[in-house]
């Protein structure tokens, strides 16, 4: 099964009536998927719904989300290459080596293409930023989070795992610098213990600032840039900006009867709609 759209690999399963699986409920798996269209958006938002459950009371290790130079490579960081260059989000639902510091932990890591990421102490020394979030494994309602990054001045996490209602704020850090050109991707691993990693959903959009210059000194004013795209009933209006990138969506629920019983939307607009399938 092909994409023009994306690239999966390792034990990744593609279900798009439901869901797509990194890593399944058993020893050893690890899975990845990546976009083959790089994010090129100065300033964005992106906002995926996931599910991380599974049937021991025993669980590990974790998934990520990737923004980076480098795409569909499989390794040892949650089911992706160490040494990455860009920034990796870990969901990390196994303690190895940190006193302290309740789990599960999702952690930001800004990767130089040099340093490794420390697996037996969970990345202590290479965290930017992070938080502890128990509940968000098998949590009974829809688990998202909301990635916001304005280039050069700041990088915010929410999650939603406590209610329909309620977005937490994981961390927000300044200063960070995104490779301007950078590939989004998901991976997850399992090693003796074990979880299913499910993505449900995933959006992205361009967001302008509207208040640029003052952004370091208070609250920002955005607006998101915006195209047409269908996803079990959803609609996105086209909005004016000039911008290249505009609307990058994914949107796994989208029903059976598709060729294959397979479809997945990663699409790139601009100014028009595009239906992906695979082909």
């Amino acid at each position: 099964m092909q994409s023009r759209w994306f690239d999966f690999g390792g034990d990744t399963i593609v279900r798009a009536d439901k869901y797509i699986r990194l890593a399944s409920d058993r020893p050893s798996r690890t899975g990845w998927i990546f976009s083959k269209v790089p994010l090129t958006a100065t300033n964005w938002e992106i906002e995926f719904e996931f599910k991380i459950h599974g049937k021991g009371s025993l669980h590990a290790d974790g998934m990520a989300l990737w923004l980076t130079k480098q795409r569909a490579t499989g390794g040892p960081v949650f089911g992706c290459a160490d040494n990455f260059e860009g920034l990796g989000i870990f969901f990390d639902t196994y303690k190895n080596n940190r006193p302290g510091v309740t789990f599960p932990y999702v952690m930001a890591m800004l990767g130089d293409g040099k340093t490794s990421y420390d697996k037996n102490n969970d990345g202590k020394d290479q965290e930017l930023a992070g938080c502890s979030a128990r509940g968000i494994r098998g949590s009974n309602v829809a688990t998202k989070a909301r990635l916001t990054y304005f280039q050069d001045v700041s990088l915010k996490l929410e999650l939603r795992y406590k209610s329909e209602e309620e977005w937490t704020l994981c961390f927000e850090t300044t200063g960070v610098n995104i490779p301007s050109v950078s590939y989004l991707g998901f991976s997850a691993e399992t090693g003796e213990l074990s979880d299913d990693f499910d993505i449900i959903s995933v959006e992205t959009k361009n967001l302008y600032s509207t208040q640029a210059s003052d952004s370091n000194k208070g609250s920002t004013g955005t607006q998101a840039s915006s195209g047409k795209g269908k996803g079990k009933g959803k609609k996105n209006r086209t909005g004016s900006g000039g911008s290249g990138w505009l609307w990058f969506f994914v949107k796994v629920l989208l029903g059976a009867g598709v060729l294959g019983g397979g479809y997945v939307g990663w699409t790139y607009y601009r100014n028009s709609q595009r239906h992906s399938r695979f082909d």
